[in-house]
């Protein structure tokens, strides 16, 4: 494949990725990461796209930082936290194929879950207590797939789409973790001179996609209605899950 036709592929993939997270608030990473693999190899897509999404998240909590729910965002970022660290090593130490068929697994499971009672409004009583301790234990999971990967998204959107039915508030505390995840994960890349000429190069090259997708998806964000968002919500988790199977069978 010629150059020209590689890099209009990637400026493609994160054009129409972040488009969708400027809607829905994450996704971008793991829906774009297996293709940009192909495209790129892995020690390039992971910065470069990391990068990316901590640009869009910066945008967002910006413009809507008023609507953030501190409450849930403080609980998410202390159990994503424990993991971080974790997964930071793994990346590094341990082989990555088992993980990801569990998360793909898991990605698909939760989202057709999620699909089969979109119709039905969210509980205003909000999660049982049962509920919310099955979901609070996947968060440290999240924040070791999300070390390791940069895509521990899955498991914090489980918990957030339940514990915030509002399809803005979602958005932007969900948009405020990947902004303190991602600088944590930048600032180790800088630290230890991760990035290189070329990476950071393909990251300038990318950032007009990124902020096009970005401006047409946050548009388009407040257009949708409820019911359409979390059925969004959940169908791609589920189209994410099988583009991580697809990745993982080539």
């Amino acid at each position: 494949m010629s150059d020209p036709i590689r890099y209009a592929l990637v400026g493609l993939i994160v054009l129409l990725t972040h488009f969708q997270e400027g809607i829905t608030g994450f996704g971008c990473t793991v829906l774009a990461l297996p293709f940009i693999v192909l495209l790129l190899g892995l020690h390039v897509a992971v910065p470069v796209l990391v990068i990316q999404a901590w640009v869009l998240a910066l945008y967002i909590v910006l413009e809507s930082r008023r609507q953030i729910v501190w409450a849930e965002f403080g609980r998410i970022v202390v159990l994503v936290g424990l993991g971080l660290p974790f997964g930071i090593w793994m990346a590094k130490a341990v082989p990555e194929t088992g993980l990801k068929w569990l998360l793909a697994v898991f990605m698909v499971t939760v989202g057709a879950e999620g699909l089969t009672r979109t119709a039905r409004p969210p509980s205003p009583g909000g999660m049982s207590r049962r509920a919310r301790w099955f979901t609070s234990s996947l968060l440290p999971i999240g924040g070791v797939v999300h070390g390791a990967f940069g895509t521990g998204g899955p498991m914090v959107v489980a918990y957030a789409a339940k514990a915030i039915p509002d399809k803005s508030l979602f958005r932007v505390t969900l948009c405020l973790l990947w902004l303190s995840l991602n600088t944590v994960m930048i600032g180790q890349w800088i630290a230890s001179s991760s990035l290189d000429a070329r990476t950071l190069a393909i990251t300038a090259f990318c950032l007009p996609f990124t902020l096009l997708g970005m401006v047409l998806g946050n548009a388009a964000h407040y257009r949708i209605n409820e019911v359409a968002f979390r059925r969004l919500v959940y169908g791609v988790l589920v189209a994410s899950g099988v583009v991580l199977v697809w990745s993982l069978v080539q």
